[in-house]
C-alpha cells in the first residue's frame, strides 16, 4: 500500500487553505507526489471522472493506488499513521486532540473572517475594505484562542511543530496580509510559521491571474 504513487488534487488558483495544508504535510513527510489542479469555478470537481474518485467532490483529494481520501485533516492523519518522518501531530494524546480541535474549529467557525478575508488576500493581495463588526468579533475569538494555546515565548503551539501551526498561521495571515490589526505576538508567530520551507514551496507556486 505505501509503495503506490501519490496523487494530489488541488484548486487551480493554489489558494485553498486545505489544499495548502496537505501539500505542506506531504513535503514535511518528504513524500514524492504528482499534483493536478482543478478549476473549481468551472466545476471541474463535479465532473464525472473526479466525482467518481472523490467521495465529497472536494479538494484536496489524495489518491494512492485504489484508495482516495478527501478532507485535509483526514488526509494529514492518514499520512501521519502510514509514513515515517516529521510528525504532523503531537505525540501526546491530549495535545493531538487539542490540535485536531483547533483544526476543526478553524474549518467550521470564523465564517465572517473567511468571507471577508479569503485566502486570496494572502496569495493575491489585500482587499482594503474594513472588517465588519461580525468579522471583528470573529477576530477577537481567533486571537483569544491563539493567545490561550500559544505558550509565552514559544515558537510552536505544542512544543514541536505540527500541521495545526500551519493552519492557525494561515488564518492569522488572512488579517496580517490585509493590514488588519493583529496582536504583535500572534503576528510574529504567523510570520515565523510562514517562512517554513514547506510553506514557502506552496507560496512560490505560479498562480493564474485572478
Amino acid at each position: 500500500m505505501t509503495q503506490d504513487p501519490i496523487h494530489l488534487y488541488v484548486d487551480a488558483q493554489f489558494a485553498s487553505p486545505y489544499a495548502m495544508s496537505v501539500f505542506v504535510a506531504l513535503h514535511e513527510k518528504q513524500l514524492g507526489f504528482e499534483m493536478t489542479p482543478l478549476d473549481l469555478s468551472s466545476h471541474e470537481n463535479r465532473g464525472a471522472g473526479f466525482s467518481r474518485l472523490s467521495l465529497t467532490q472536494r479538494v484536496p483529494t489524495l489518491v494512492q493506488g485504489d484508495f482516495a481520501l478527501s478532507e485535509s485533516s483526514a488526509i494529514a492523519e492518514y499520512l501521519d499513521e502510514v509514513f515515517p518522518g516529521t510528525r504532523l501531530y503531537p505525540k501526546d494524546v491530549r495535545s493531538k486532540a487539542r490540535a485536531r480541535q483547533l483544526q476543526a474549529w478553524l474549518r467550521s467557525d470564523l465564517m465572517p473572517i473567511r468571507q471577508e478575508r479569503s485566502t486570496e488576500v494572502v496569495f493575491y493581495g489585500a482587499v482594503g475594505a474594513p472588517l465588519s463588526s461580525a468579522a471583528q468579533a470573529s477576530a477577537r475569538s481567533l486571537f483569544d484562542a491563539a493567545e490561550a494555546l500559544l505558550p509565552a515565548g514559544a515558537e510552536h503551539l505544542f512544543g514541536e511543530w505540527s500541521i495545526a501551526d500551519v493552519d492557525l498561521a494561515l488564518m492569522l495571515n488572512r488579517l496580517v496580509f490585509n493590514g488588519d490589526v493583529v496582536p504583535p505576538r500572534l503576528a510574529a508567530y504567523a510570520g515565523r510559521q510562514w517562512q517554513r520551507p514547506s510553506v514557502q514551496r506552496w507560496v512560490a507556486l505560479a498562480r493564474p491571474p485572478r
